[in-house]
């Protein structure tokens, strides 16, 4: 049975950081990403050489993957209030896009409030 378990959301100050977890199991998939609520923020695939970011975070966030733990990672920094938001790792058997309709797999979310 696959899993998607997120963890490390919370509640920052402006400028501060945070890093989300995505624990998968159940099978690998080709195609990971973060989105916050049904907008797209950053995808990888399972070997990590394709990356791609929502515009707004270019720059301030990381997608990464441990292939050994089967864990994807999202590193926040210099969060803003905007990045408020429920953020939910998504998995798919296709190539990572932005459409979040195209992944198979989610996680059940995970609360990130950013204050000013």
């Amino acid at each position: 049975q696959v899993q998607l378990v997120e963890s490390g959301g919370g509640s920052v100050q402006a400028g501060d950081s945070l890093r989300l977890s995505c624990a998968v199991s159940g099978r690998s998939f080709n195609a990971y990403a973060w989105f916050r609520q049904r907008e797209f923020v950053a995808s990888t695939s399972w070997g990590g050489a394709s990356t791609d970011y929502a515009d707004s975070v270019k720059g301030r966030f990381t997608i990464s993957r441990d292939n050994a733990k089967n864990t994807v990672y999202l590193q926040m920094n210099s969060l803003k209030p905007e990045d408020t938001a429920v953020y939910y790792c998504a998995a798919g058997r296709g190539f990572p896009v932005v459409a979040a309709g195209l992944y198979d797999y989610w996680g059940q979310g995970t609360q990130v409030t950013v204050s000013s």
